[in-house]
């Protein structure tokens, strides 16, 4: 796939050549300096390459080779010209000072790719020598200044403000705050009522219609979580009163431009909007026809708990999946006030990464998210990642009643946040997460998926390979291997003796692996795979549009894995950010990935045109059974199965998906 040159690099060598020759011409009869005429050389070169490179890389020349034959063409017209009017003018042999404008072309290109290693391997030994193995986890470098900044709130706007950054919507006016390229950035936007004091623990509230101004220049609170050591969301405040999102939209004035919808990651525990990694201006920046939002919801006990066996349990009926009912609210205060932002309300895509992934794979299937969102991109999650039945939500309703000493709901009630934070520090082990409950979410999604629940949502669905140390990675080593030993614990129980007879031919299959918490934790990663594959099997029988993403790209620190903060930091533009996560984003992949999620956003086809991304071939992102492979820096497009079932136990354990 991979080319060190392609012939537009080799024809926009050739005109640059011609154009430094030229500018050499030029310049001599002045006398001035030699860096002098360096610097005005390589500064217009500049300049004068980068509109080059517009035209050539644009996607009317590369969508038909027959336009970038009629651009070479071009190319040696001008030559031509170019040539004629320096010997008919200046009466010198163009062919002499273009051989000299070939050498410097040539030579400052190696020079700079030279420089562009170096910073990488500068890079890449910092990142090693801060990480080691990576064992610790993620470890940030924050100063107390950026935290206190990052901790700012919003206030009411009592006097003059900059009509030019209010943003007018149903429920209130917004200050917002201007970024560099022309982004502002609306952020901490509230869509629904403040669920505190009487309204804890019960469904989302809409807000009343309202003409105060307040700013919109600081993220809200972040939602009440368990605090793992690798989630830097920990650093910012957090409350009961977390339900805001975030708007950063281009400053031109334009309207119906699509949406994207961020929902974070976290493993429905812990995570948030505020993550740096999760911001949306260099996205827009890049692609200023897009409009980009972000959100916060209940997370933990405050947004996935059943209390229907606790007495007064039955005046909180929707405890078991509040935090999908939030997303629901963020959705629809979305589709009515985006407008106002530039924003087309039917042309959101919704975009997750883990519980934000899998939060989609729900919603899809539920009537009460219908409409409001046309894409989902899906990246590791699936309705296999939530409760099949309300049991293991009642329990953790249980354990939270011994861990407080409390014995119904109005004790509960009473509780202050602060000591129900703490209980969910310690019953953080018996997991979070949403419930197919037959209510919000059908008890079988996967047979509302083939009975066409989702036919009008066209999917991505990205399958990592090294996720789980990438989890781990966020929340330490101890509560990883708890966690993956609670969960194969339950599926032992839920699947029974036979199951147990094939996991066990799979410990067999993988004697290489000695650490048997290890041995678990590829297993529950490699049967998420498969949901995932499964969740695009009935959404294709079901009519929907399908893609697959896998990702197989090599860790630059093994312990850290490659997956949720690699592909984030890529699509969103936060480059810097993947850094601080211990990893470095090939360029080509960086810009290539992003380019398919703003495509994909915008309707386009999914396809990559020749050197519209330097490095890479053109590539046609087609549709499932086929996946696009992202391995090696490389792209490729093929079938998958055999990557997802790479021994003979897991064949036969998939036979009951497939």
């Amino acid at each position: 796939m991979r080319k060190l040159f392609t012939i537009d690099d080799i024809m926009i060598a050739f005109v640059m050549a011609i154009f430094y020759a030229a500018m050499d011409v030029i310049l001599e009869p002045y006398g001035f300096p030699p860096l002098v005429n360096l610097a005005v050389i390589v500064g217009s070169g500049m300049v004068v390459q980068g509109a080059i490179e517009k035209v050539v890389f644009s996607e009317p020349i590369q969508r038909r080779p027959m336009n970038r034959f009629l651009t070479y063409v071009g190319f040696v017209a001008l030559f031509a010209a170019a040539g004629i009017a320096f010997y008919r003018v200046i009466g010198l042999n163009l062919l002499t000072y273009l051989a000299n404008g070939i050498r410097d072309t040539i030579v400052a290109g190696i020079g700079g790719f030279v420089l562009t290693m170096v910073v990488r391997f500068y890079k890449t030994m910092r990142i090693r020598e801060r990480y080691g193995e990576g064992k610790a986890g993620y470890v940030f470098d924050v100063t107390e200044k950026e935290i206190e900044e990052a901790n700012q709130k919003n206030r009411a706007v009592l006097d003059e403000f900059d009509a030019e950054q209010v943003i007018r919507t149903k429920t209130g006016s917004y200050v917002g705050r201007e970024l560099d390229d022309d982004v502002c950035a609306y952020l901490g936007i509230p869509y629904a009522k403040p669920p505190v004091g009487e309204l804890r623990w019960k469904a989302p509230q809409p807000l009343e219609p309202s003409a105060a101004v307040s700013e919109a220049k600081n993220f809200g609170d972040s939602a009440v979580q368990v605090e793992h050591a690798g989630s830097i969301v920990r650093l910012h405040r957090q409350s009961e009163d977390a339900l805001t999102l975030n708007v950063f939209v281009a400053n031109d004035g334009e309207d119906k431009k699509p949406v994207i919808v961020l929902f974070h990651h976290g493993d429905f525990s812990f995570g948030g909007s505020a993550d740096p990694l999760l911001y949306g201006d260099k996205f827009v920046a890049a692609h200023p026809d897009v409009v980009f939002v972000s959100f916060d919801y209940r997370l933990g006990l405050f947004g996935f708990i059943d209390f229907s066996e606790v007495p007064g349990g039955e005046d909180f009926p929707d405890t078991l999946n509040l935090g999908l009912l939030d997303q629901v609210a963020a959705l629809t205060w979305v589709h009515e006030n985006i407008a106002a932002f530039g924003g087309d309300p039917d042309r959101v895509t919704a975009v997750g990464f883990e519980s934000g992934a899998t939060s989609i794979a729900l919603l899809a299937a539920t009537e009460s998210a219908r409409g409001l969102f046309r894409k989902a991109l899906v990246f590791f999650g699936s309705p296999d990642f939530a409760y099949t039945t309300p049991e293991a939500s009642r329990s953790v309703a249980r354990y939270l009643l011994e861990e407080t000493k409390t014995t119904n709901m109005d004790e509960l009630m009473a509780l202050d946040t602060e000591t129900l934070k703490e209980a969910e520090k310690s019953l953080w082990r018996y997991l979070y997460g949403p419930t197919c409950d037959g209510v919000l979410v059908p008890a079988d999604p996967y047979e509302a998926y083939r009975c066409g629940v989702a036919s009008d949502i066209e999917f991505i669905f990205g399958i990592p390979t090294t996720e789980a140390r990438v989890v781990k990675a966020f929340i330490g080593q101890e509560r990883f291997e708890c966690m993956v030993s609670e969960e194969m614990e339950e599926t032992m129980l839920a699947l029974g003796p036979s199951f147990e007879e094939r996991f066990q031919k799979y410990v067999e299959e993988h004697q290489d692996i000695p650490d048997k918490i290890e041995v678990y934790a590829q297993f529950v990663e490699q049967c998420r795979a498969l949901s995932m594959y499964y969740s695009a099997v009935n959404l294709v029988i079901g009519g929907s549009s399908v893609r697959l993403m896998y990702w197989d790209e090599e860790p630059l620190i093994e312990n850290l894995g490659s997956g949720t903060v690699d592909v984030v930091a890529s699509m969103l533009g936060n480059g810097e950010l993947m850094e601080m996560h211990g990893g470095l984003v090939d360029d080509d992949v960086f810009g290539s990935l992003q380019g398919f999620l703003a495509k994909f956003a915008k309707g386009e086809e999914l396809k990559l045109y020749p050197n519209e991304i330097k490095g890479f071939d053109g590539i046609v992102w087609e549709k499932f059974p086929k996946a696009l492979i992202v391995s090696n820096h490389e792209y490729s497009c093929d079938k998958i199965e055999d990557k997802l079932m790479d021994c003979q136990s897991l064949r036969e354990m998939a036979e009951d998906y497939l």
